[in-house]
């Protein structure tokens, strides 16, 4: 069984990650282009983590900029098995109030501008994604909340939308009236890659208004979202070293499929894929594509 690494994606206001100790940063390369920002690897307790900003070190990028393949590829490539986003949303219920955590278990992907696949012409492949968090790694999280005293709920809907404006209030009354929980900017491509990497992945939804849609609170804006992202960066530092301090030492079987995902998956034959993408894929799917060397 594979050695549990865990790692950490920090969004909006979550830079840093208070904690970790024997930190050392580390610039992984990828074939996919240039990550967010250099890998910081140390560890909580006895668990490995690798912490990486989302926007970069300053907020450099914004959400339709960020390489998501890269990202998910120096993960993959740092060992991680299980991934915690940390991501600001906005919220659709009077309930999930600025400073509430929403441990999200689905996601609409609304975005149309990012690469949202490793796999395309050369080396086609299709995985499942009727279930794209974690389920255990979810239920972690969520018992250290209950051990911090951090408000939460579990479950919930994220609808992901491109960005980098916010919603017009017609958009907020439309998902609103859809059923979805909460909004960002950030989740998809990014639980799609994961899941496409075989990393177990979950989301973190740290609420941080009310969108645009609420009659009794002010239209979203950036000086709003960053007040509450960051005091909410206080709780998810909290958070995140509960959860280290708790995990397993070894990775546990996804119930999900998330750690199996490309198991009859890939749709080319071996005769038509091409050599340079499968270069490529060399850490992504190296599992499936070279099991011999896995």
């Amino acid at each position: 069984m594979a050695k549990a690494v865990l790692g950490i994606i920090g969004g909006s206001g979550v830079y840093d990650l208070p904690g970790l100790e024997d930190m050392r940063e580390e610039r992984i390369g990828s074939p996919w282009g240039e990550p967010s920002d250099v890998l910081r690897i140390g560890r909580i307790g006895e668990t490995e983590i690798a912490f990486l900003p989302r926007h970069g070190r300053g907020h450099r990028l914004s959400p339709s900029d960020i390489n998501y393949r890269a990202n998910i590829d120096v993960m993959k490539r740092a060992g991680v098995t299980d991934l915690i986003s940390v991501s600001a949303c906005g919220s659709f219920k009077d309930e999930y109030y600025p400073g509430f955590f929403v441990l999200v278990d689905q996601y609409v992907d609304r975005t149309h501008r990012r690469e949202s696949s490793y796999f395309g012409r050369g080396c086609v492949a299709h995985v499942p994604m009727a279930h794209p968090v974690g389920p255990l790694l979810r239920q972690r999280i969520a018992d250290a909340a209950v051990a911090e005293a951090i408000p939460f709920t579990l479950g919930g809907a994220l609808v992901c939308i491109e960005g980098p404006q916010f919603s017009t209030y017609a958009e907020s009354m439309t998902y609103k009236k859809l059923g979805y929980d909460v909004i960002g900017m950030t989740a998809m491509p990014e639980a799609k890659l994961a899941r496409e990497a075989e990393i177990t992945y979950a989301t973190i939804a740290m609420v941080t208004d009310y969108d645009c849609w609420h009659p009794e609170h002010d239209n979203v804006d950036v000086a709003s979202v960053v007040a509450v992202a960051h005091q909410n960066a206080t709780k998810v530092a909290r958070l995140i070293a509960r959860v280290a301090k708790d995990f397993p030492a070894e990775h546990e079987p996804c119930p999900a499929g998330s750690d199996r995902a490309l198991d009859g998956a890939i749709m080319t034959a071996p005769s038509a894929r091409d050599p340079e993408l499968l270069k490529k894929l060399d850490a992504v799917a190296g599992r499936v594509l070279n099991p011999s060397q896995a």
